[in-house]
């Protein structure tokens, strides 16, 4: 096992749209293995809604029964932001080639990202088409047809939304907890 595709995002909530994704990467032949990476604090964001702990336990659940499929506590454990480089950095220990997944939406950021000259030197981008964004040439694009926000669930929790495995845990912590944003 020499490749990963590091699939990595706050997942606040986990939604339909994230097990798309793993399910087109598990498509990809020179994959070896999914890295799903729950981060402790995204780094462009002030807050959470639930605790990486509890992300964690979701995320666990809706892949516990895929082959290859691996959640990682590597970010949730350090407690703080992390930037991409460092997960990146820490992996290459153990893997020859990562395949780094990354939402439509963040390529307009891309270059504010933490060092990231140096990333792009050890990456391969794989993006996931997101609300009609142009995907530039030089970037793997990934088939996949699920438009969800986690940011627009969190205003307006839909069960349907929702991976089954947890969908009414997911649901009612949202809920119960008035999970809006500013």
């Amino acid at each position: 096992m020499d490749t990963i595709a590091l699939f990595g995002g706050s997942f606040d909530p986990p939604h339909i749209g994230h097990e798309a994704i793993v399910g087109a990467l598990r498509k990809f032949k020179d994959i070896d293995k999914i890295i799903v990476m729950p981060t402790f604090l995204n780094p462009f964001k002030s807050n959470f809604y639930a605790p990486s702990s509890l992300r964690m336990k979701w995320l666990k659940e809706i892949f516990s029964e895929y082959n290859n499929v691996e959640v990682s506590n590597y970010e949730a454990l350090q407690e703080k932001q992390v930037a991409t480089i460092e997960t990146v950095k820490h992996l290459l220990k153990s893997y020859k080639k990562i395949y780094l997944v990354i939402g439509a939406d963040n390529l307009a950021s891309l270059h504010m990202w933490n060092r990231y000259e140096e990333l792009k030197e050890l990456v391969t981008f794989i993006i996931a088409p997101r609300d009609a964004i142009e995907i530039p040439k030089g970037f793997l694009r990934l088939n996949v047809d699920e438009n969800i926000s986690s940011t627009n669930l969190r205003e307006k929790v839909e069960i349907s939304k929702l991976p089954k495995k947890c969908a009414k845990e997911i649901y009612n912590f949202y809920k119960e907890n008035h999970c809006k944003t500013q």
